[in-house]
């Protein structure tokens, strides 16, 4: 009778010998649940740490989408007009859920990225998930940011609802507490398609660019002889090309999002019409409002994320993701 596969087996007799290899070596190596934690940790970090510290830049990008006769002047113009209008203090309107809701949200996507990209793996062995590694990507990423989005969309709600009114309430605590009271659990979700429709596409070019552009690097630099502060500089440049081009796919949705959570839809209007009102007010033009600061700020958050989210995964010792690279 033929030996079955143990039921850790990634489907590669090859793969399978070097973890058994490497946990012999060091058997003390997180694995399981403690690794796939520390990954969880480290993106609820890297993601709050940045999504918090760009609230001004988020402030008024959102003012530029929502309001884009008023706030006609640009990434730096803008800053100006909300200090001149509302003092300096309003850049950080929505700080608390920008910080709260990231966090949650980093945990969903990177600890569940690393999580599905293991998935993909044991189901199609290790060479078939090497030769078709663009398609786990794009499998991984997209099914760990639907599960993101769930934790994240009530928060980003609060959050957009500070920004565009910023007598609405004082914080996030008030914030979550008064729509919750007025306009029910359903009013936290009315932006989950465009949601959806924005930080699926966003997340699946973020990370899909991310490897490609490492993969590309490490073909000319050698990852086993690169140092720390290295390997950390690659971080930041492939991120920031990954940010770029996310933020180019998600902007529509983006733009719709601020639009259908500026205020509640109208007695009976389901979120589809409101979408579809919405995207033919605002015209091609208009869905791209305010992509110079969101390039910016995607840019920068992006190159920092996988810059600290590699850096503290090396500092919590959870290296064990597989890597299906060539």
């Amino acid at each position: 009778m033929a030996a079955t596969a143990p039921p850790t087996s990634t489907g590669s007799t090859k793969l399978d010998a070097i973890k058994q290899t490497a946990a012999a070596a060091d058997p003390t190596k997180p694995s399981g649940i403690d690794l796939y934690a520390r990954f969880a940790f480290a993106g609820a970090v890297c993601c709050s740490v940045t999504h918090g510290a760009l609230t001004p830049v988020d402030v008024v990008k959102t003012r530029i989408q929502l309001d884009p006769v008023t706030y006609n002047r640009g990434l730096v113009g803008g800053f100006r007009q909300v200090i001149q209008n509302e003092g300096s203090a309003a850049l950080l309107t929505g700080f608390g859920p920008t910080a709260a809701g990231y966090f949650l949200q980093g945990a969903f996507k990177f600890g569940g990225y690393e999580f599905f990209k293991q998935q993909c793996i044991n189901f199609l062995g290790y060479e078939t998930a090497s030769r078709n590694r663009t398609a786990v990507y794009l499998a991984s990423s997209a099914t760990a940011e639907f599960f993101a989005d769930i934790a994240l969309c009530p928060l980003e709600a609060t959050r957009i609802r500070l920004v565009s009114e910023p007598t609405f309430a004082n914080g996030l605590i008030g914030g979550f507490t008064k729509i919750l009271k007025n306009e029910g659990v359903g009013a936290f979700y009315s932006g989950f398609g465009p949601i959806l429709f924005k930080q699926v596409p966003y997340t699946m070019a973020k990370f899909v660019v991310f490897e490609k552009v490492n993969e590309a690097i490490y073909r000319t630099v050698d990852k086993s002889k690169a140092s720390n502060g290295t390997q950390t500089a690659i971080n930041l440049g492939s991120g920031l090309i990954a940010g770029f081009a996310a933020a180019i796919v998600s902007q529509p949705a983006d733009t719709m999002l601020s639009k259908i959570n500026k205020t509640p839809g109208l007695p009976g209007e389901g979120t589809t019409s409101r979408l579809i009102k919405i995207a033919k007010e605002l015209g091609f033009r208009g869905s791209y409002a305010g992509i110079g600061a969101r390039l910016f700020m995607v840019g920068t958050l992006t190159a920092g994320q996988f810059a600290i989210y590699g850096d503290i995964k090396k500092a919590l010792g959870a290296t064990g993701g597989v890597e299906i690279a060539k």
